[in-house]
């Protein structure tokens, strides 16, 4: 079977598709045959610079993945060969907090990742996806829809009627959006174009800011919710916007950090969170319990995620680059089998 494998910290173009054995299951073990794979920010810096995250080579990238089992190893029960499943990010994360053990098992990372056409995943690091999802829709949950769930669903839900700010209109904001709309949830959207804003708008934003024509959009957030603030902020950027985002947030709110897509420089003053009583928590993906409660409210909603562009599976890096180059809006998914 084929796969392709970091080589070495030549970046994407020095991505190797090479041919492996056929995988095996082991003792609580299933093999996937992967049918598609969509690519999130964090794999993009990992193939980039894999070795400060010492990474071995060779090295499969990426951790979003769907496809049907093929075989199971001893001991796997409730799972059957024909059963549709998603990876998980994490191999082992059943339910609970999280914890450095549990991060150890990130896949694309410290465990191999699914760009390939067989892997072996244990059996509690897959899950069984919404029927109504094709192969290419369902690879896009495991990491971008679900750290939006879980940025909107802990410490507690938000409630109908509240106001989210979303930055951006990557994977993760698009989720978000898609779910604050099934939940009753008014959203603010920022991003640089008005094409994409336009598209935000579409899937239910009831406000939205270009953040190039207005730079002090925190402003504008407050002036949207009548002074406040919003409810909670989903919180992408980063060092960059983070203190944006703390101003843009009430008193008693929360910002839900997930990513640094602004870059790691920036200036926080810890006084702004004190004075207002926010919580900044910090949003690494989710457990399968939460990506179990996410697949029962996007089965019964009917939600469909939004895809930007499909690649084919020969064409992998061209899916890297257009993720470097930030002009998709949603996902990128690539065609294995």
């Amino acid at each position: 079977m084929r796969a392709w494998e970091i080589v070495s910290d030549g970046g994407v173009d020095a991505l190797a598709l090479n041919e492996n054995p056929m995988p095996a299951p082991g003792p609580g073990q299933v093999v996937v045959k992967i049918h598609a794979s969509s690519i999130n920010y964090r794999d993009l810096t990992t193939i980039e610079d894999p070795v400060t995250r010492k990474l071995p080579y060779p090295t499969i990238p990426n951790s979003d993945a769907a496809g049907e089992i093929v075989a199971l190893g001893a001991g796997v029960e409730g799972l059957a060969v024909g059963d549709r499943v998603a990876s998980c990010f994490f191999e082992d994360w059943p339910a609970g907090p999280i914890s450095a053990a549990i991060m150890g098992t990130a896949l694309g990372g410290a465990h191999p990742g699914v760009l390939a056409e067989h892997v072996v995943l244990s059996a509690g690091g897959v899950i069984p996806i919404p029927d109504h999802l094709t192969w290419r829709q369902a690879a896009t949950l495991p990491c971008a829809a679900l750290t939006a769930w879980h940025a909107l669903s802990e410490p507690h839900p938000v409630q109908p009627g509240e106001t989210v700010l979303l930055l951006g209109t990557g994977g993760v904001s698009v989720f978000a959006q898609q779910f604050c709309r099934m939940m009753g949830v008014r959203t603010i959207a920022t991003s640089s174009s008005d094409a994409k804003l336009e598209r935000m708008r579409e899937l239910g934003a009831m406000e939205t800011i270009n953040y190039r024509d207005t730079p002090d959009w925190d402003r504008t957030v407050r002036q949207l919710t009548d002074g406040a603030g919003v409810d909670r902020v989903i919180e992408v950027g980063g060092p960059g916007t983070l203190q944006k985002s703390i101003a843009a947030t009430r008193v008693g709110g929360h910002v839900a950090l997930i990513g640094i897509l602004s870059g790691v420089a920036g200036t926080v003053s810890p006084t702004d969170i004190m004075r207002k009583s926010i919580t900044v928590r910090g949003i690494y993906v989710g457990s399968r319990q939460m990506f179990a409660e996410m697949n029962a409210a996007i089965s019964h909603h009917q939600l469909e995620p939004v895809i930007d562009e499909t690649f084919a599976f020969e064409d992998a890096r061209s899916a890297y680059h257009r993720m470097r180059n930030a002009g998709h809006f949603g996902k990128l998914v690539i065609d294995v089998a």
